[in-house]
């Protein structure tokens, strides 16, 4: 088995798209729309990053809790690696991002910085470790 996706449930998929595309420089690898009910992807290396629609995951059968902007951060984070994190995490600010914690080195060497994206996920920007 491998890990291949990570989705995420949101309010606007093509908002959030456009917000990863800006703040965070991903391409867009896929995206279809069928009325409120949509799903799409970037492409972010190995593991692809998606983002469903509310409508299509509620019409899977389960229940969930929204995140929302104003709400508190789920009980997880995606962690995104770059050499530059200072630059990452400005870039995100730029776009749109909530800050949550500057860059700072943390004790093992890694360079750590956190924002919240557009839906109030949680998203860390950070060196890669042992980098």
């Amino acid at each position: 088995m491998q890990f291949g996706y990570t989705l995420l449930y949101v309010a606007d998929v093509e908002q959030t798209l456009e917000f990863y595309e800006a703040a965070f420089g991903f391409a867009r690898k896929f995206i279809h729309t069928e009325g409120d009910q949509a799903y799409g992807e970037l492409d972010t290396g190995a593991v692809t990053l998606g983002f469903v629609s509310h409508a299509l995951a509620k019409s899977h059968g389960f229940d969930y809790a929204e995140t929302r902007p104003d709400g508190p951060a789920a009980a997880f984070e995606i962690a995104l690696t770059t050499e530059d994190v200072q630059a990452g995490y400005d870039r995100a600010i730029d776009n749109g991002a909530l800050a949550v914690s500057p860059p700072k080195t943390k004790p093992w060497g890694q360079t750590v910085s956190y924002v919240r994206d557009n839906n109030g996920f949680l998203v860390e920007i950070c060196s890669p470790m042992g980098g």
